[in-house]
């Protein structure tokens, strides 16, 4: 039997299991289209990115277009004719001219139940929105972002400890789960797209730097939320104690109380509770000072925090 020609793009972690699985399910994966190397930590290290570790071990040719519309790249991908163009979390447009090459579908794996969270950050929303679920969506790729017919939805929990990695981890088997189970039936030409409600549509852009600023006059849910949906990157952080402070782990408290948000509630050798918007409290758990590695609570407070009392507004 002929196998189906695959051209890949993606660039995460989030990518990987999907290119995985497409792989060890016989279907020919003849490209890998991935976002440049980029500099990152400290010491600007170049680093690949997960899709093309992944690729160059299962010898699949990649290429990493800085701008992928008009580029030698998107010319190659077009000369290849494949029967499909997969995407997951690939970070570009795709240009018409490409998406009118495949013979059979040009398809998207999306990390959201659309039409709710079209963009670049459907699980940082859903998680700082406070949703009770997520999921991932097949959706037929179009030039508009994200609006494409669904072919296949799965919904699944946000937990409570959920962050942004752990909802990612999961969504990525869900994704890879979805599309091998639905792409036989797009091939077959055996699937009943539906068209999405854009009246229903919400968005998801990319996370700007001033969106990473914790507001304590939220709820501490909301707060606590937030932490996770930054975690691990790029991080929440406040103006703790008079020092911008990254915010990394957080816990809801059930009690109410009267103080103003950013007023320390309790404080003692291994915690430090902070009002909260309507009367809620929140359990500093880790912190990153700036210049400092992470910290636990009961070091911070034996160290930069010492000085902190109990009645004292530390949040600005």
């Amino acid at each position: 039997m002929k196998l189906t020609t695959i051209v890949f793009m993606g660039t995460p972690k989030f990518a990987v299991p999907i290119l995985q699985g497409l792989v060890d399910h016989d279907y020919e994966v003849v490209a890998a289209v991935t976002q440049p190397d980029r500099p990152v930590g400290r010491k600007h290290k170049i680093q690949q990115t997960p899709v093309k570790v992944l690729a160059e071990k299962l010898n699949i040719p990649v290429y990493q277009p800085t701008k992928l519309s008009g580029s030698p790249e998107m010319q190659r991908v077009i000369d290849l004719h494949p029967d499909l163009i997969v995407t997951a979390a690939y970070g570009q447009f795709l240009p018409t001219k490409m998406l009118n090459a495949v013979k059979v579908a040009a398809i998207n794996v999306h990390g959201s139940l659309l039409p709710k969270y079209r963009g670049g950050a459907p699980v940082q929303y859903a998680i700082m929105n406070g949703d009770q679920q997520t999921g991932i969506s097949l959706i037929y790729m179009v030039k508009k972002m994200d609006a494409g017919d669904i072919l296949a939805q799965r919904a699944i929990p946000i937990k409570k400890g959920d962050d942004t990695e752990s909802l990612f981890a999961k969504l990525s088997l869900v994704g890879r789960d979805v599309l091998l189970e639905t792409l036989p039936k797009i091939i077959a030409g055996d699937v009943q797209p539906i068209k999405q409600d854009e009246a229903q549509v919400v968005f998801s852009p990319n996370i700007k730097p001033e969106e990473e600023k914790l507001a304590f006059e939220k709820s501490a849910f909301l707060v606590d939320a937030k932490v996770r949906a930054l975690r691990p990157d790029p991080g929440a952080y406040t103006i703790l104690n008079g020092k911008r402070t990254k915010i990394w782990q957080t816990e809801v408290i059930n009690e109410k109380v009267e103080q103003a948000p950013g007023v320390v509630v309790k404080k003692d050798k291994h915690h430090l509770y902070l009002a909260a918007g309507q009367q809620t409290v929140l359990s500093l758990l880790e912190v990153q000072p700036a210049g400092k590695p992470k910290q636990a609570i009961t070091d911070y407070l034996n160290g930069s925090g010492q000085s902190i009392k109990v009645g004292q507004q530390v949040i600005n």
